[in-house]
């Protein structure tokens, strides 16, 4: 008899990463887990303040990704999924997430329900802030020295000069 090749039914599930197009991520959760696809779209709760009212929202931690949890014969489904752009690689291959990332992920959000991801390489010396929380809440001014997380700003809107030691995540870049 033939040695025919062996179809693997029973392939392994990893976490993987895609890139979804922008303001998608739950968008794309939402149709992946439609399509019976585990998913992962972590996200953080916020109060938008508009003229008339306060609503609380979720947003995705990150901007354009979501967390897939499948094996090799479902990647086309994921693909072809509405919103989806393609997978994020990593030496020529779709990058592998360890299960311990996505539960430290899921611990951190919930042990801190306010984490926010800032990308610290669009923070730069000179750049003008606005601080969004604290004792100087709303203050504008300048970033004089940044600090693995926390920055010191300079603000000058006081009639005098004042420094300030602020978290990074309590910043919104005004430039």
């Amino acid at each position: 008899m033939e040695n025919l090749p062996t179809i693997r039914t029973n392939m392994p599930r990893r976490w993987y990463v895609i890139y979804t197009r922008p303001r998608w991520e739950k968008k794309v959760d939402e149709l992946l887990k439609l399509q019976g696809i585990t998913s992962y779209c972590p996200t953080r709760k916020v109060k938008n303040q508009w003229a008339d009212r306060v609503k609380e929202v979720e947003l995705p931690i990150f901007n354009s990704y979501v967390f897939v949890f499948i094996n090799p014969r479902e990647e086309l489904k994921v693909r072809v999924t509405l919103g989806v752009l393609n997978f994020v690689y990593y030496m020529g291959k779709p990058a592998q997430v360890r299960d311990s990332v996505i539960e430290d992920i899921k611990h951190c959000l919930e042990v801190f329900p306010d984490t926010e991801v800032l990308a610290m390489q669009y923070l730069e010396v000179g750049d003008r802030v606005k601080i969004k929380e604290g004792l100087m809440n709303l203050k504008e001014g300048k970033v004089l020295k940044i600090q693995e997380r926390t920055v010191i700003v300079v603000i000058d809107t006081l009639n005098c000069v004042l420094t300030t030691k602020v978290a990074i995540n309590s910043l919104e870049l005004i430039n």
